[in-house]
């Protein structure tokens, strides 16, 4: 009779917090996508994102630090002076972020500390445009705790590639927004199956022990 490895089994997705095993990935909190007057018309995002997101993150980054896990950034940016390095979808969604720009850098809320990664992308996921699973791999990490931008958009994917490459993936519901509360429950509820999800607070205990 076939049954699976007893190391195979697990009771559920809650696993023990190992620090040296832990990133933190903080997704597009950069100038970008935080310059209200040209951008879109989404007074919801902003305001979740200045009031909520922006202040869990900086709390979150801060714990991460003192106890030794991994805080990883990825942002929006061209490696290509002209933008043809960009996915398909960035070219049709009109996505231009210069190389070195300031749009490209992180909001100076959640200025990058030392020599903390910040990983430029040109695709949803970083998993496809990056070689950000290379380098965690390399440092040792298998849990990833993703917060950012969009909920529904960056997040989405990239906690869905990271479950389907082997890491156990974390989603903080309050350290990440997208453009209205509904569609921000909606994601959560669509991508549950492929992450455990998370607050700050209740992340706090768990990466301290």
């Amino acid at each position: 009779m076939s049954a699976p490895r007893p190391r195979d089994i697990y009771a559920s997705r809650v696993q023990p917090i190992v620090a040296e095993r832990t990133g933190l990935l903080i997704i597009d909190a950069q100038n970008w996508v935080m310059d209200e007057p040209n951008r879109q018309p989404r007074p919801t995002f902003y305001r979740q994102a200045r009031e909520t997101v922006i202040p869990n993150l900086q709390r979150l980054a801060a714990a991460c630090r003192r106890h030794g896990v991994e805080v990883i950034y990825t942002v929006m940016e061209n490696f290509t002076g002209d933008g043809r390095d960009r996915s398909l979808d960035y070219k049709l969604s009109n996505f231009f972020i210069a190389r070195g720009s300031h749009d490209a850098r992180v909001i100076d809320e959640l200025a990058p500390v030392g020599d903390e990664m910040i990983i430029p992308k040109t695709s949803s996921s970083l998993f496809n445009s990056t070689n950000f699973e290379y380098l965690v791999r390399n440092i040792g990490l298998d849990t990833i705790i993703v917060t950012g931008f969009l909920t529904d958009q960056c997040v989405d994917h990239t906690i869905r590639d990271g479950a389907d490459r082997g890491f156990h993936m974390i989603c903080v519901s309050d350290g990440c927004a997208t453009d209205t509360q509904e569609r921000h429950v909606a994601a959560l509820n669509a991508f549950k199956g492929y992450c455990r999800t998370e607050t700050t607070d209740s992340l706090f205990g768990q990466i301290g022990s």
